[in-house]
């Protein structure tokens, strides 16, 4: 496999992956932290953060809207639920105390 090859296959695996957390709109993002440690808001900062160290200038709004597939505050308002009491603290005990 050659480098450009393996970096075709990463990209279609993550666009994959959004296109399904996109789909999955029941899947809450204090969830998806809680269960797997990252969330959509985790992958619209990674892929900012990688456009940033190429020296493109990618906004907080505008990566959340190539993950979210909408503006976030249109998503949150359409999807978001108030996360369970066992949710919060699953979430806050989970986090760097320090």
């Amino acid at each position: 496999m050659t480098d450009e090859q393996r970096i075709a296959y990463e990209a279609a695996a993550f666009r994959r992956l959004r296109d399904h957390l996109r789909q999955r709109t029941d899947v809450q993002n204090i969830d998806l932290m809680n269960l797997a440690g990252f969330c959509r808001n985790c992958l619209s900062n990674w892929y900012r953060e990688a456009a940033e160290a190429d020296n493109v200038a990618v906004s907080k709004d505008e990566a959340r809207e190539f993950v979210y597939g909408m503006p976030y505050e249109e998503w949150k308002a359409r999807y978001q639920a108030e996360s369970s009491e066992e949710s919060r603290s699953a979430f806050e005990s989970s986090q760097p105390h320090g």
